[in-house]
């Protein structure tokens, strides 16, 4: 599902893969626990779930990046986004966002939502250089969020 040579695929994940999405999620936030005080909302996901719901697309060999998506109405939600850290740097998590925008396009929809808690400032400072724009900062339980749009053209 992308065609840049000598790049990994991004592909649907199968049940095979579950086990890699949850080490791969969990190596990407596991870090922000103690900064944010709660267990991040990624790492609580029922992964198994959403890969039979077809919500996950990942890459590498090893799986080294993911997303978790949904079509909604007017909009595909970018539930999660993981990069394993050792393929930091290796432009993984630019190609995910990039399939992101192209599978909502193909779907037909204009707008790729998402949110990141406010406490992950780096994150607040990669989705503004992707054309994403702040909508909102919203409490949510436990949760601290900022939310984020990206219309597409």
């Amino acid at each position: 599902m992308t065609d840049v040579p000598n790049e990994p695929e991004i592909r649907p994940a199968v049940a095979a893969d579950v086990t890699a999405v949850k080490a791969v999620t969990d190596a990407a936030y596991h870090h922000y626990i103690e900064r944010i005080g709660v267990v991040p909302k990624p790492m609580e996901a029922d992964h198994a779930a959403n890969v039979a719901a077809g919500r996950v697309f990942v890459t590498g060999e090893p799986v080294r990046g993911l997303v978790v998506i949904e079509a909604r109405e007017d909009h595909l939600f970018l539930d999660s986004i993981a990069v394993h850290p050792d393929a930091h740097g290796r432009g993984v998590g630019r190609r995910l966002l990039a399939f992101v925008d192209a599978h909502a396009r193909a779907l037909g929809l204009s707008e790729v939502r998402l949110y990141t808690n406010a406490m992950m400032w780096e994150n607040q400072k990669i989705y503004p250089k992707y054309g994403y724009e702040v909508l909102e900062r919203r409490v949510d339980g436990r949760y601290d969020r900022i939310h984020y749009r990206k219309r597409l053209d």
